[in-house]
């Protein structure tokens, strides 16, 4: 072999001696980084690749990458000691060790395991005493079968005659119909409108008490389904206003579209209306 061939084949080794040594330190930072299994190096293989291309380096760099090699590997010998002594602190079995150690177990001997880690719960249940007299009590204070099995008597009920007006003051019948209060709260919103031609929403469904504004919303909302009234929405001042219409508006026709218009009438919004409405008074 002349000195040029010798040469370039130690040239060759040593670029493949640096490759080597990058991989390992590349599977060495994964089982660091990624928390994988330690002992997926082969610690002996390692170190035989170290110590067989240790004699190759002449510079500084090559040095330092074997230091570096060394380094890694010292890292993942350490958590391989660690995962060893996690395991043994917890008592850790491998579930193929255990398999095979039940297989080669005979019947006797897992009957005998099962008898020892076999621990059933006993409960005892009898009559005493004071269950006996508890009963005997009980059966002394029931009425006789005979007393029990009697036909209630029905007592007879008078029947009479109630007016409409008694009915209206139990508040079982309204004082007036539904129609009628619906043309009622027509009027009532006309006279109020008859010289500003709409007015603001909440001034009108506003009242004194919370439940009487609900009141006046749910026969506000009839009003503008039933084309008795027209609701003008101004988003840019944030206003809702409530105009009467002189005579019922039919249905529009199929051209024109129906919107509906959600208006929440919370206790929230009733008080903040009624705060305002005291600061102006």
């Amino acid at each position: 072999m002349t000195e040029k061939t010798a040469r370039i084949s130690k040239r060759q080794k040593i670029k493949i001696g640096r490759e080597r040594l990058q991989q390992i330190i590349e599977l060495c930072r994964a089982v660091e980084e990624r928390g994988l299994d330690p002992f997926l190096v082969d610690v002996d293989d390692i170190i035989a690749v170290v110590r067989k291309y240790f004699p190759e380096w002449e510079n500084l760099e090559d040095l330092c990458l074997d230091a570096e090699t060394i380094h890694r590997l010292a890292s993942v010998i350490k958590l391989q000691s660690e995962w060893v002594k996690h395991r043994s602190t917890s008592l850790y079995t491998d579930p193929f060790l255990l398999e095979e150690k039940i297989r080669k177990l005979n019947k006797e001997a897992l009957v005998e395991i099962f008898l020892k880690a076999w621990h059933p719960i006993v409960e005892l249940e009898q009559i005493s005493l004071h269950s006996l007299k508890n009963a005997f009590s009980y059966w002394q204070s029931l009425v006789p079968l005979s007393e029990r099995w009697q036909e209630a008597v029905q007592e007879e009920t008078i029947t009479g005659t109630v007016s409409r007006e008694e009915l209206v003051k139990e508040h079982i019948l309204a004082d007036e119909t539904f129609a009628e209060q619906l043309e009622s709260f027509w009027e009532e919103l006309k006279l109020q409108t008859a010289e500003k031609v709409k007015i603001k929403y909440w001034d009108f469904v506003g009242a004194e008490s919370y439940e009487e504004t609900v009141h006046r919303a749910y026969m506000t909302s009839f009003l503008v389904t039933y084309g008795y009234a027209t609701l003008e929405v101004h988003p840019l001042e944030e206003e809702i206003y409530i105009k009467p219409n002189q005579k019922p508006i039919s249905k529009p026709k199929s051209k024109e579209q129906l919107v509906s218009i959600p208006i929440p009438i919370n206790y929230e919004e009733w008080s903040k209306w009624r705060k305002g409405e005291q600061d102006e008074r």
